[in-house]
């Protein structure tokens, strides 16, 4: 072992033992973030603002939910637990005069493979023909065309409708939404398929199973670097390199025998677990920038590690996630055993103390029912921040923003 290596080892193992001996003993200490942020993560939006949901005949909804259950347990599932929510929502409205905000509850990521996922191929035609529906019987769109409504779009590039970034980009947001806020789990900074004033959510991750694999919060950390999951796509990236543009390819091929890293492809029944016994959680781009670990870290107490350049992240005036996660490039990750192992112990130790703050792991969760400072209540948190509407929302009459024949062919046929 080089003298780098055992420094390195030295270092980690010092962490660990200070969160094992300091941390374990303090494990119910929480600490609040200060500033705006956590004034904002404890906002409550009821009062604020009020939304009308549009009844849509169920063929957009809760027909697709019904031929294929399996779409509430995937990670897109914020849009069908968003509708549940607002049905039964304090901010709803059956007045749509008194309205702030309209939502449209379509299910666009309803339409799995029979691995359970998601083709985004069918869901630019359903949305279009939603808005064109809410188009011709109600005139709240017209008399906006969409800058007062809100959807939520969770596929990997949001309302770009696709899952590989190249055919993204090359698609575009789909022009009918190019008012409206989009709800999206992407986020990334400077990209087509992340519009201004858009809402980055989280993406579902089941609440009451990470529940149930709660372990006591006592117990020892002693995994210093932890991720389960791909590093290679070979199916749909076989030459490689495109797949989280090499990212995951290089944590691999650089830490695969590391003592420090405990990586892999398989996926344990402990996952859950073992991510609660562990400092730093892994939370590298995949074909997106995101993905479930950013939650499963914040909810188990992981400080994760978050490599996707110019992310956006969930709710980021909320979550101070410079305080609580590890940014590293994507051209840096061959250095992540001395990123990681210089950091003092005392910034390690704080970054445990806000992620153990309840505030925070709510925020990052979906639960049914809904509760005070969850995702739901974030969301609207967002929302009502926008109000009251600026004089350019609302069209003078006979006037057009949007052009309706415009995306390709294929999006302009019937659904």
């Amino acid at each position: 072992m080089g003298t780098g290596s055992a420094r390195a080892l030295a270092l980690a193992l010092a962490v660990l033992l200070a969160c094992s001996d300091v941390a374990v003993v303090t494990a119910q200490e929480t600490e609040r973030i200060e500033g705006s942020a956590g004034d904002v993560l404890e906002d409550d939006p009821v009062g604020r603002l009020k939304v009308y949901v549009y009844d849509l005949p169920s063929k957009y909804n809760k027909k697709l939910l019904k031929k294929d259950p399996r779409c509430l347990n995937h990670m897109f599932a914020a849009e069908i637990f968003m509708h549940r929510f607002l049905l039964s929502s304090a901010v709803r409205t059956f007045n749509p005069e008194e309205a702030d905000w309209f939502y449209t509850p379509v299910y666009t990521t309803c339409d799995l493979t029979p691995k359970g996922l998601p083709l985004p191929f069918k869901s630019p035609r359903m949305m279009r023909s939603a808005i064109q529906l809410i188009a011709t019987n109600w005139p709240y769109w017209n008399r906006s065309e969409g800058a007062d409504h809100f959807f939520v779009t969770p596929h990997d590039f949001g309302a770009c409708f696709h899952y590989q970034e190249e055919k993204a980009i090359g698609r575009g947001i789909l022009p009918l939404l190019q008012r409206a806020t989009l709800v999206q789990t992407f986020g990334q900074k400077n990209h087509v398929c992340l519009k201004d004033g858009s809402i980055t959510i989280p993406p579902y991750a089941p609440p009451q199973k990470m529940q149930t694999h709660l372990i006591p919060p006592d117990t020892p950390r002693s995994i210093f670097v932890y991720f389960r999951g791909l590093f290679y796509d070979t199916g749909n990236d076989p030459e490689g390199g495109y797949y989280a543009r090499g990212a995951r390819a290089s944590v691999w091929e650089n830490f695969k025998n590391n003592p420090l890293f405990d990586i892999s492809t398989d996926h344990p029944p402990t996952y859950y677990e073992d991510m609660q016994r562990s400092v730093f959680c892994l939370c590298p781009l995949g074909w997106a920038p995101w993905s479930p670990r950013l939650v499963e870290a914040v909810v188990f107490g992981c400080i994760p590690v978050i490599i996707a350049d110019d992310i956006v992240l969930p709710f980021a005036d909320a979550i101070p996630w410079e305080e609580i996660g590890v940014f590293v490039a994507e051209d840096d990750v061959p250095q992540l055993d001395s990123i990681l192992t210089s950091i003092p112990t005392d910034v390690v130790l704080r970054k445990q103390r806000l992620l153990a703050n309840p505030s925070m792991k709510q925020a990052m969760l979906f639960p049914q029912p809904a509760q005070p400072g969850d995702a739901f209540h974030q969301i609207l948190n967002g929302l009502a921040r926008k109000l009251p509407h600026g004089s350019n929302v609302f069209l003078k009459p006979g006037e057009r923003a949007l052009n309706w024949t415009a995306g390709p062919p294929g999006d302009l046929k019937p659904w």
